[in-house]
């Protein structure tokens, strides 16, 4: 998996991206909200960066998943915890939940996936009030 710099745009839209592709799907609905939150201005990432960072971490995901054809089976929590790693302020790191939760939000279902890394990113950055509910679990966005 390539690096980028830390605290660096890329980095934080490298997550962003994550979660966006975690559950196998990218929707209309999390386009939208994508456009909506104005990630790449957001981020300070130039106008179509954000899409060259997806493509690149899919092409690392790829690269790591061939023969067996699933993306996220080869993010394991060594190479999530590297990842987040990457985002060590904690007012990048701030932003880039918020988006990350709206982002998750958009479709109105948190995936398994999606609440994988979004847990990862509440534990392993301490970042109060953060907490998620399970998958399954009614939300805020979901009716139970």
């Amino acid at each position: 998996m390539r690096s980028y710099p830390c605290n660096s745009p890329e980095a934080g839209a490298r997550l962003l991206a994550l979660v966006l592709i975690s559950d196998g799907h990218v929707c209309r609905s999390e386009i939208e909200t994508l456009q909506r939150l104005q990630v790449e201005e957001a981020l300070g990432l130039a106008p179509g960066r954000f899409a060259q960072v997806m493509h690149t971490l899919c092409d690392d995901l790829l690269a790591s998943a061939y023969g067996s054809g699933a993306l996220m089976c080869h993010v394991d929590d060594a190479t999530l915890a590297s990842l987040l790693s990457e985002v060590d302020d904690p007012l990048l790191q701030t932003k880039v939940m918020q988006l990350a939760r709206d982002l998750a939000q958009a479709d109105r279902h948190l995936a398994e996936a999606e609440a994988q890394v979004l847990s990862a990113a509440h534990r392993l950055w301490r970042i109060p009030g953060t907490a998620l509910a399970s998958p399954g679990a009614a939300t805020p966005w979901q009716s139970a």
